[in-house]
């Protein structure tokens, strides 16, 4: 039985120093597609986010009147879909929705349009399951409130549990989704990559994630500021990581406070043999399967 406790985010044999600040979260994601309109259909039309700017080849997306995107669309004629077991790289992005009655809406709207979504209830979390017309994978979700959450220990409890759907239904009261509503950030991005071990050295102890759940099988999730998790990384998939020929993930946008943030994330990941590069307002930085993190500051 877990039991109710208060939050305590895991970091191992780590100073508090080299975690990453309280107020870090997931920017935006940049995304190789092979044909720029049929996406647009697509993130327009099922998932309701909007162009907030386009020229040849490219499109920035977001909630209606953001400043910030939640995604770049990057064209690339000709790109082969993702294979179905997956690459490393991408498993999924996820779009947080403000609340559960959002969802609802949501989840009404997508079944509405015949799609059969995966569902699943994570307790900290209920969620659908989408794939792009690339085969790029797509959470939607809304969070349970923290005070719900449990641990055993000092580890967080996340299972994959059959979702009430008709609660869920029931939750968005009869009203129509008309778009991704205000309030709607990305979430979480969740990886495929070849191993734990090697995925917890880049992502806890280089970029300064706590460690949040690690005894779900195969998979480590990994957040700052007691979330649930901002980074979800898993060996379920055979790889090899994506090529420059299929669609892909090009980078995921981490998102701290300030400059000093990016310098401290930067020595850190140098320390630990890893090849930084500038970047506006950061750095960039990739994982041991060619998965590249854009780090910057929100302060521009």
């Amino acid at each position: 039985m877990s039991a109710k406790v208060r939050d305590v985010s895991t970091f191992h044999g780590v100073q508090a120093a080299e975690r990453l600040p309280e107020q870090t979260h997931v920017g935006a994601v940049h995304l190789q597609i092979s044909d720029l309109q049929r996406s647009l259909d697509f993130y327009q039309g099922v998932l309701g986010i909007d162009v907030l700017e386009r020229d040849a080849g490219r499109a920035s997306l977001g909630v209606r009147g953001a400043a910030r995107p939640l995604a770049h669309l990057v064209e690339k004629t000709g790109v082969a879909p993702v294979p179905r077991r997956g690459r490393f790289g991408l498993y999924h992005f996820a779009i947080l929705l403000p609340d559960r009655e959002a969802l609802g809406r949501f989840s009404a709207h997508v079944l509405n349009l015949g799609l059969q979504p995966g569902m699943a209830d994570h307790a900290v979390s209920e969620a659908l399951y989408l794939s792009d017309p690339d085969g790029l994978g797509i959470e939607v979700y809304a969070d349970r409130p923290r005070a719900s959450w449990t641990y055993r220990g000092d580890e967080l409890v996340m299972t994959t549990e059959p979702l009430d759907i008709a609660g869920l239904l029931a939750a968005s009261q009869g009203n129509e989704w008309r778009g991704a509503p205000e309030g709607t950030s990305m979430g979480h991005v969740h990886l495929h990559v070849g191993d734990l071990a090697s995925a917890e050295a880049f992502y806890h102890r280089a970029l300064g994630f706590d460690k949040k759940v690690w005894s779900y099988p195969g998979a480590l999730f990994l957040s700052a500021g007691g979330y649930h998790h901002h980074v979800g990384t898993n060996i379920w998939s055979s790889g090899p990581s994506a090529r420059a020929d299929e669609a892909r993930l090009l980078e995921w946008e981490l998102v701290v406070p300030d400059h000093g943030d990016t310098n401290d994330i930067a020595q850190r990941l140098r320390a630990g043999g890893y090849v930084v590069g500038d970047a506006p307002d950061g750095m960039r930085a990739t994982d041991a399967w060619g998965t590249q993190v854009y780090v910057r500051s929100e302060k521009r």
